[in-house]
């Protein structure tokens, strides 16, 4: 007999057990059966653990390792459906069970004997039990007979129960890790999951190039607006499943979050064919949806790049398609980029910027330029649109285009529209103390950070009375595109300012006609046409129609209407042909500095180009 008491093995046991963890989880496991052998005298040690929901029970680890496994592993996995009685009694057994070689019935023999080659056997099993659920069985076999004492079986017992809490402990943490390496909603690949994959993929010894692929849903925010988070939840879950269906068994699929996801082909692939399976990609996802009575569809914008291993990190790629994804997307989405190099300088560019543009704020580096608003039938100055400018120390002066959308995605575009909206104020005050009799209203553009912004009513309100200007002063253009994406919202702020008394305009209109069908719900009283319809105004039948259409639903809803991007002569004859007589343009006026200004706002009028003056086209 071993000299060592049960009471000594529990406690040797014990000690193996208490570090393990989901790695080393089946060599500790190992280790305690090895020991239990030795200390029992029996041929093999085995644990299982039961599989609920496939209602099966499965081989953990045993005792001395088979020297030949068959394939398939009869042991391996055994459906308790088609098992023997003994296996099948261990998927809600209660309490320890001996069955000796005359008890153990010929189904079982023969499945032992297929999986080990062993004849008749002592088997002990003792189950794993959690609250009310057997998870388990810590099992023992013996050629031939063998009589278990009830100290012995009562030691196997206390085992038992330690394997069940090593067995919680390790569930528990492979649950942590899979939900560290899969995404809550659509149970792709998570973030981690994707950099972990890219890493390996991108070791210097791995084949390539490594081709990836970002996917950007678009215009996802109006669906939510209008079906819900339910919906597009849904929506999200739909759309990974066909991505995944057409993706390969190598292809790695991830959502990084909201509506963006990332794509790693298996394999070396050129970038030539990592954009066909790119476009195939684009063709799958913006496939219609039924969700509950709605059918709703929406495109995607794609980025593709290839980056080779060793000579590329994860973030570099990542950053790659992110940079193509970003142009497909500013070609009005619903298509396919690939990464190219000029787009390196582009993103160092853009880099530099948002370093940078914080501090741009306090240190005098943005200034404001004022366009003129002219009436085209007396070249008077109706007003003026203030446009921020930044003369940047390295990059020289950059147009708002490169920093303001830059500003809305680092959360500056509060403080930057402050800025702007104060300084344009502070100057149409000090204009009205040198320039006698001046009635001009001042414009500024409104991001669409700013206007669903807390507190941003309150802080038009405030700036206005600092600086002592009527609230009629001011007019905020809002893009038509903002206007749309997020309507009510929108809207409630709009209905505030106009009870505030300041001016609204919808700015770029004709871009998004979505907006046509809100107007008379929203508190607007100007609407300026957007240049792409103005500067080809003569040349293009269609832009005309568009223009005659905005002008007339103006007139019907009792709102003014402003021609932006005037650059012709015979585009100004054509607008005052169709009775629209606001307008700004190079043809008028460039953006100027306000010494500038201001001695045209001396003037109280100006010359216009004769072939703009309504008493040209008479």
């Amino acid at each position: 007999m071993p000299l060592e008491s049960l009471e000594g093995l529990v406690a040797r046991v014990a000690t193996h057990l208490m570090p393990v963890d989901a790695v080393s989880h089946h060599s500790v496991v190992e280790t305690v059966l090895r020991d239990l052998v030795e200390y029992f005298r029996v041929d093999t040690a085995f644990l299982r653990y039961n599989d609920h929901e496939i209602h099966a029970t499965i081989l953990i680890a045993e005792w001395p390792p088979r020297p030949v496994i068959p394939d398939p592993d009869p042991l391996g996995v055994v459906y308790f459906r088609d098992a023997d009685p003994i296996f099948a009694l261990t998927e809600h057994m209660k309490e320890p069970s001996v069955s000796r070689p005359a008890q153990s019935g010929a189904a079982y023999a023969d499945r032992v004997r297929a999986g080990s080659g062993v004849p008749e056997v002592s088997v002990a099993a003792v189950p794993l039990i959690s609250g009310q659920i057997t998870t388990g069985t810590l099992g023992f076999i013996k050629i031939g007979d063998r009589v278990w004492t009830e100290d012995e079986i009562y030691t196997l017992t206390m085992i038992a129960a330690m394997l069940t809490q090593v067995q919680a402990r390790v569930r528990a943490e492979r649950e942590l890790r899979n939900a560290a390496f899969h995404d809550d909603l659509t149970g792709l690949a998570s973030r981690r999951a994707l950099l972990d994959h890219l890493e390996k993929r991108l070791s210097p010894e791995e084949p390539g190039p490594v081709a990836a692929v970002f996917l950007d849903v678009d215009r996802l925010k109006p669906l939510n607006d209008f079906l819900g988070h339910t919906a597009v939840d849904i929506f999200l879950c739909r759309t990974a499943q066909r991505m995944s269906r057409v993706c390969g068994p190598d292809d790695v699929v991830a959502r990084l979050g909201g509506d963006e996801f990332v794509i790693v082909f298996g394999g070396p692939l050129s970038l030539e064919e990592a954009c066909e399976k790119a476009e195939e990609l684009r063709w799958v996802v913006g496939m219609s949806v039924q969700l509950g009575t709605q059918v709703v569809s929406r495109c995607a914008s794609l980025g593709v790049a290839v980056g080779e291993p060793g000579r590329l990190d994860p973030v570099g790629l990542l950053g790659r398609i992110d940079e193509a994804m970003m142009r497909a997307k500013s070609k009005g989405g619903n298509g396919v980029e690939a990464y190219t190099e000029d787009m390196q300088g582009a993103s160092e560019r853009r880099n530099l910027i948002e370093l940078s543009l914080r501090r741009s704020i306090g240190d005098d580096q943005l200034v404001l330029e004022y366009q003129p608003e002219f009436d085209l039938r007396n070249g008077r100055i109706l007003g003026v649109e203030a446009l921020v400018r930044w003369d940047h120390p390295v990059l020289g002066r950059l147009q708002p285009a490169e920093f303001i959308e830059v500003a809305e995605s680092t959360n500056l575009a509060g403080e930057l529209g402050r800025w702007v909206l104060r300084t344009a104020c502070a100057q149409l005050a000090q204009w009205r103390r040198t320039v006698p009799g001046l009635e001009l209203r001042m414009s500024v553009n409104v991001s669409p950070a700013q206007l669903v912004g807390i507190g941003f009513v309150e802080m038009v309100e405030e700036i206005l009375e600092e600086f002592d200007l009527g609230k009629s002063s001011l007019c905020l253009e809002i893009t038509e595109y903002v206007v749309v994406s997020d309507l009510e919202r929108s809207r409630k702020t709009l209905r505030r300012l106009d009870r505030l008394g300041v001016c609204c305009a919808i700015d770029d209109f004709g871009t998004g006609y979505s907006s046509l069908a809100h107007l008379k719900s929203l508190p607007v009283h100007v609407l300026k046409i957007d240049k792409a319809f103005v500067l080809n105004l003569q040349r293009s039948p269609s832009d005309r129609v568009i223009v005659e259409s905005i002008i007339g639903l103006a007139s019907a809803f009792g709102l003014d209407v402003v021609a932006e991007g005037l650059e012709s002569s015979a585009a100004a004859r054509t607008l005052l042909g169709l009775g629209c007589y606001r307008a700004q343009g190079f043809l008028l006026s460039k953006p100027q500095p306000p010494a500038d200004l201001e001695e045209m706002l001396h003037m109280k009028q100006i010359e216009l180009p004769s072939s703009a003056v309504a008493s040209d086209i008479s």
